[in-house]
Order: C-alpha cells, then structure tokens, then sequence
C-alpha cells in the first residue's frame, strides 16, 4: 500500500511541470462553429496565424473539409490565407464524415475528394496527414484495418492526439456571449478555457508517465472557431509556463512512443493516450460530460 501510494506521488510530482515539446493541430479548416456577426472565415483564420507570429509558433497544420469550399469564396480565401502565412494544410475527409456512421466505400471517397484542393494548395510540400473526424476510426476491426489500409495505400500518416480538451465546446458559447455583450460571462468563459486546459495537459503527463516513464513529446488537437483568437495567446503563455516548446508535427510524432499501433477498436473516438491505455489495462482518461453540458446552457 505504501509502495503504491509512493509510486503515485511520484507521478504526480514528475507531471506537476513536466514540460517538454508539443505540436499544435487544428482541425475544420476554413469553417467551424458560428462567427460574430460581420465577422468572416477570411479574417478569423488571419487573426489565429497572426497569433502564431506572434508567439513564434512553427509551421502548423490546418486539417481541412474542402466541402465547405463549395459556392463561398470566403472560405477558399480563408485557406489562402492560412497558406501564405506559410502554415500547411492537411487531409480531414471532404465533410467530416463520421466514420462510424458509414461504410467503408463511402469513406474511401471522402479521402479521395478532399486530395485536389490540397494539391493546388500544397504543392510539392508535404499534406498526406490525416486526422480522424470525431477521432473515429472504425467500431469494427474490419473497417478500422480497411481506413488504416487506404491511408497507408495513399501515402498518408495518421496525425494522432494526445492533448484534447474540447476546445471546440466554448466557440458558441463565446460567440452568443459577444452578440449579448455580456463580458462578464466572456471572463469566465476564458477562465473555464485555461482550467481545463490546464487540467488535461496535466492529464496526458500523466498518462504519458504511466505508459512510457517519461513525458512524450505531445499533440494537442485545436479548433478554428472564433474564440480561438482571443484565447491562444494565453493558451501559450500557459504552455510556456509548464516548460513546453512548440514544434511541428513532424517533430512531435518522431517520438518513438508513436510507432505502435494501440490496435483497439472502440465505439466512440479516443486519442492515442487513450488508446494506448486500453491496450494496456491502464484506466481511460477522464471526460467531463457534465462540464460540456455546461458550457452548453452558458449565454443560452
């Protein structure tokens, strides 16, 4: 009892400021949740990369629904944007379709239609990551190995999560807040936002201690909504403070802890620490329903 109430602390304390190196993600490029009033997908996506330079924050990939391109050329402008700030783009299925929710020949098409716009957009450079919409891949061993077997096939690699702490749940909230005016609902929405931040970074360290003895080199799944703006630039002052230093994607998943496959199949979307912790008996990281239901009611 008292070695394991020992081995606990230690983890405890070898998280409390881990630091180390993560990548940011965002996914839903050029369009996800509401905006303001006036405000268009152009001008958010330029406001999220002028935080970037700002903070000095490396190439970052946007994972992209080119559906949403359809008819609107604010939002073909809005990639554009993001391009030549010099950040890539990256595969997330044509519509963010739900994997679960349909057949393997139908996903397969999804991939595919999403490949033209990223390359005109990209170029030679590289845009063969794919990120799961919902972090579905299949709720059948048949139809996960299928998708895994088409993305090696088309020369992708799977951007995976690490760090997600259900950013694109304080969007609406925030923009409902801001059509009201009601700053003081706004203050503590970026209260609540750096909280559990904070919380499920300290989360996956954790984690990362249990599986590996050591603090990964992290990926942290993001959203291009309309809160982003105001929040980012606290968001890496709070990586900062916790010792993180924010790299690429390439340089993130070269850590060794990303060549295993967890080979779970599971009926709901998990990031690679959950997975890996299932395949290893370890227990699931928390999810807060109840603090999602919240931020539901907020300014409502």
């Amino acid at each position: 009892m008292l070695r394991a109430a020992i081995a606990v602390l230690t983890v405890l304390c070898s998280t409390a400021q881990a630091g180390g190196q993560v990548a940011l993600t965002f996914d839903d490029l050029p369009v996800h949740g509401p905006v303001p009033s006036g405000v268009s997908r152009t001008v958010l996506l330029q406001q999220i990369v002028n935080t970037f330079v700002n903070a000095g924050v490396p190439a970052t990939y946007g994972f992209v629904n080119a559906k949403s391109l359809e008819g609107d050329a604010d939002h073909r402008a809005a990639l554009d944007a993001w391009r030549a700030a010099g950040h890539p783009l990256a595969n997330h299925t044509y519509s963010h379709m739900d994997l679960h929710a349909n057949d393997v020949a139908a996903y397969r098409e999804e991939v595919l239609a999403n490949e033209p716009i990223l390359q005109a957009l990209m170029g030679e450079e590289e845009w063969r990551w794919f990120r799961y919409p919902y972090l579905r891949e299949g709720e059948t061993p048949e139809k996960r190995n299928a998708i895994r077997a088409l993305l090696e096939e088309r020369g992708y690699r799977i951007a995976q999560v690490t760090i997600d702490f259900q950013d694109y749940a304080y969007n609406a909230p925030y923009v409902r807040c801001f059509e009201k005016r009601d700053f003081a609902a706004i203050d503590a929405l970026k209260k609540n936002y750096l909280a559990r931040a904070e919380e499920r970074i300290a989360a996956s360290e954790r984690a990362s201690q249990a599986l590996y003895g050591r603090n990964i080199k992290h990926v942290m799944l993001l959203h291009v909504g309309a809160f982003q703006p105001v929040m980012l630039p606290y968001l890496f002052e709070l990586l900062e403070r916790r010792g993180y230093e924010i790299v690429t994607l390439e340089e993130a998943q070269s850590d060794p802890a990303y060549s295993v496959d967890p080979e779970v199949t599971l009926p709901h979307g998990a990031s690679y620490l959950d997975q890996m912790n299932i395949r290893e008996d370890l227990p699931p990281m928390r999810y807060d329903a109840e603090g999602m239901r919240r931020l539901e009611e907020v300014c409502s």
